[in-house]
């Protein structure tokens, strides 16, 4: 019964919730990141936030700041993290330059992600490195 009751789910790669400390699930849609803190959290402890605090302006639930409401505000979270050294505000940095097709932009943010060790940013560069977008093809690079 007790290992029934206190069964943690499989660990993953994407962490725990920094407030309840169970690993994130796989599916990116159980759980969220805000551009304050970068913090990835389950959204069983979003929900909780927003029961406890029953506002229409909701914070986020990590730092406590108010959720930005346009994209520029958004966009300014994610530079001052990023000058924070933050690897993964880098990463959406890095998508943000790749989706407008400014490669050599990506590849930059995605760099220096990858040198503070993010996994993602080397999976990005891979790709950037596998199609030769950005950078020079490089078959034992993207391996």
């Amino acid at each position: 019964r007790d290992e029934i009751l206190f069964k943690q789910p499989e660990r993953t790669n994407v962490g725990d919730c920094p407030i309840c400390f169970l690993p994130l699930p796989l599916d990116k849609q159980k759980s969220m990141m805000n551009s304050c803190c970068s913090k990835i959290i389950c959204k069983g402890c979003v929900y909780a936030d927003m029961m406890r605090d029953k506002k229409v302006d909701y914070s986020c639930p990590f730092c406590r700041k108010m959720i930005p409401d346009t994209k520029r505000e958004q966009y300014k979270d994610v530079m001052k993290r990023a000058t924070a050294n933050d690897s993964f505000a880098m990463i959406l940095l890095g998508v943000r330059c790749y989706s407008k097709g400014d490669f050599r932009g990506a590849f930059k943010h995605y760099e220096k992600a990858a040198e503070l060790g993010n996994v993602d940013a080397h999976y990005h560069l891979s790709l950037l490195y596998l199609m030769g977008e950005g950078v020079e093809k490089d078959e034992e690079k993207r391996a």
